[in-house]
């Protein structure tokens, strides 16, 4: 069956409904509230709504997926471990190896390269250092810029 784009199809709910155009300038006067009472005092907004329920069926519910994951449950047992050992993250690690902070940024890049090849620094931890020093190289270039443009806007002025 074709049905001409003129005529859209409508679902047999909206048979009957015809929208109201808005008026003029916007749906409501300025200065004027489109719900002059308010809410009602004592209604429960729907975080309030939830959080009453989980006061109030929350221990029913953490004694729901704890006996599934007693009975095997994986699901449940991969969300009573997420509550009771949280994710491993690594953690940091003081390295001492030879390195130079004045030299050349490149130069200190590969004293780290150098470092994590003769195993005295973690591949990890020498990413990190790496971008360390990369962030640093990008601060010490804005500074030379900034003191860059003081100059010349410095001769400008003479």
């Amino acid at each position: 069956m074709q049905v001409p784009m003129s005529h859209p199809l409508k679902p047999s709910w909206m048979e009957n409904f015809v929208p109201v155009p808005a008026p003029p300038g916007g749906r409501f006067p300025k200065g004027v509230s489109g719900n002059p009472k308010g809410r009602p005092k004592g209604s429960l907004s729907k975080s309030d709504k939830v959080a009453r329920a989980l006061n109030e069926e929350g221990l029913e519910v953490v004694r729901v997926v704890l006996d599934a994951a007693k009975a095997g449950d994986m699901v449940a047992c991969g969300h009573v471990l997420s509550r009771i050992a949280p994710a491993l993250r690594s953690k940091s690690q003081t390295v001492e190896f030879d390195f130079d902070p004045e030299l050349p940024i490149g130069k200190q890049v590969e004293q780290v390269l150098a470092a994590v090849a003769a195993g005295q620094v973690p591949p990890d931890v020498g990413q990190t250092l790496v971008a360390m020093i990369s962030n640093l190289a990008s601060v010490r270039a804005t500074e030379d810029l900034e003191a860059r443009i003081i100059q010349l806007e410095a001769k400008e002025v003479r």
